[in-house]
């Protein structure tokens, strides 16, 4: 007999993304930002004093829950910090769900929902995307406790209207999380869904459009009777003092945020369209990456000779995957080089994707 529950001695566990060592490399396989942080993040990191660190740090983070709160058009009282996105997931999921209660979202997603089911040891119901990936009309009526639903989705960039997911949330008796961890890169978003809706939650993350990936802080926005439920749940001090200092720092730094985010943008659509006359099937993507399928040939062949050149791309041997891949937005640099490399691939290797 093992030391744990049998949900979690058969559980795999989430595979992130490969972290190369070395740092002289092109790093296009975990949708981080190519760019630095908002110089108001370090300027604030100068003034981090000893004392911030001696003590515990607030609970709630309420000088980033103001920020937030103001930049969002809401109440700080609908904010929540987290350690990251993900620690909103694990929140949410303790929270809600157990044996009786499922969890719901629809297919291919982020491949986290169904590791912390497993964890949670709660029912999954997966509801497959057409091949158009709109919002799959069966997940309204599963009964699920809590629906997650990834918009921008990941990892195919897919995006659904808000008025869809209004409608959604309408019909549904349990909770709507709405991952909104890449709508940075998006054209609109679900928080006025907030205040129309009792039972909804937006997931934010600060990893994607404000470079602090390596910070791990995101946030959820809800009703406040959502937030004093999650808050429950939360770790007692789940996020850092010097972490919510930097995050607000950020967050207030509203012309660096929009200027990166519509460079990366702007670099999408190049990279797309180079993509697309290399061969490659991309979708519009509404995130910071595409999702490039191979047409003819191997895309895990392809992601081991990009490797090869220090090249990273995210690939998945996996039905429905194995024949794409995931590219992150980098740099202009960093993307002729990128495409500079897969000609080469092709032309060498004799695949014509």
């Amino acid at each position: 007999m093992g030391y744990f529950r049998d949900n979690v001695e058969r559980a795999e566990g989430y595979m992130p993304g490969f972290q190369p060592k070395a740092t002289d490399v092109i790093k296009l396989n975990t949708n981080e930002n190519p760019y630095e942080p908002s110089p108001w993040v370090f300027k604030t990191m100068d003034g981090i004093r000893p004392e911030q660190l001696r003590r515990y740090p607030d609970p709630l983070g309420n000088a980033f829950r103001e920020m937030a709160a103001l930049i969002n058009g809401v109440q700080p009282e609908n904010i929540m910090c987290c350690n990251g996105g993900d620690d909103l997931l694990s929140i949410a999921i303790r929270a809600i769900c157990d044996e009786r209660r499922p969890l719901a979202y629809p297919v291919p997603t982020y491949s986290l929902y169904p590791v912390l089911a497993q964890l949670q040891n709660c029912p999954a119901i997966e509801i497959p995307f057409d091949e158009t990936f709109g919002l799959p009309g069966p997940l309204a009526t599963t009964g699920a406790a809590l629906t997650i639903l990834c918009n921008p989705n990941a990892p195919t960039g897919s995006f659904i209207r808000v008025e869809e997911i209004a409608a959604l949330a309408g019909k549904l008796t349990g909770v709507l999380l709405v991952d909104e961890a890449y709508v940075d890169f998006a054209e609109e978003n679900c928080v006025a869904l907030v205040k129309e809706f009792g039972n909804v939650i937006v997931l934010r993350s600060l990893s994607k459009g404000y470079s602090l990936a390596g910070l791990r802080f995101g946030y959820a926005i809800a009703d406040p009777g959502l937030i004093e439920g999650l808050l429950k749940v939360k770790d007692s001090y789940n996020v850092d003092a010097v972490a919510i200092a930097l995050a607000a720092a950020a967050l207030e730094d509203q012309d660096c945020f929009r200027g990166h985010v519509e460079k990366i943008k702007r670099d999408r659509t190049v990279l797309t369209q180079q993509l697309r006359a290399l061969g490659f099937a991309v979708p519009e993507s509404h995130a910071n990456f595409v999702l490039a399928q191979v047409k003819s040939g191997s895309a895990g062949r392809i992601h081991e000779e990009l490797a090869r050149q220090n090249i990273f791309v995210r690939y998945w041997n996996v039905p429905g995957l194995s024949d794409k891949l995931r590219i992150s937005i980098g740099t202009e640099d960093q993307n002729e080089l990128l495409i500079a490399a897969l000609k080469g691939i092709l032309s060498e290797g004799g695949d014509k994707s």
